[in-house]
């Protein structure tokens, strides 16, 4: 499969509070912020980039993330993140292999239904290991999203 490592996710009690100790202590330049809300998700969030580096940092309020920041308390991280010059080819290389790409809430994601509230097309893979999750993104709506998350705010 045709994938690179993209970013982490990371959970937090209080986005603003987060934000401002990594742009005070580190440098990093924080995106605009980001709700995302779908079933019983509902979260918002940011992207801290310091160089060419970048990770995700997720306020949770209900949903899945809520319960495990509940259980398992800030600074979490739980997920890895990919990105694909091809979502579709991903996904049905995944098909292929016996593996059904889900939704962020789990459930099972066909080929037509890729994109996510954020309009980056999507996929995850079914979590094996406890809470943890790995996304893979297409290459050019990531890369558009992260431009647009970095432009004014």
């Amino acid at each position: 499969m045709n994938i690179k490592f993209s970013h982490i996710d990371i959970l937090v009690n209080d986005l603003e509070s987060a934000c401002s100790y990594y742009a005070k202590t580190l440098g990093a330049e924080i995106s605009k912020k980001f709700t995302w809300e779908r079933d019983e998700l509902h979260v918002t969030y940011a992207v801290v980039k310091i160089g060419q580096e970048r990770f995700m940092l997720v306020e949770p309020f209900s949903g899945n993330l809520k319960n495990l920041l509940d259980s398992k308390g800030e600074g979490t991280i739980y997920r890895h993140c990919y990105s694909t010059p091809d979502i579709e080819a991903a996904f049905d290389e995944l098909i292929s292999n016996g593996v059904q790409p889900e939704d962020e809430n789990g459930k099972p994601l066909s080929r037509e239904s890729l994109n996510s509230p954020s309009g980056v097309r999507i996929i995850w893979l079914p979590k094996r290991f406890g809470e943890f999750s790995i996304e893979i993104l297409e290459e050019e709506g990531l890369q558009q999203f992260i431009k647009e998350a970095f432009s004014e705010k």
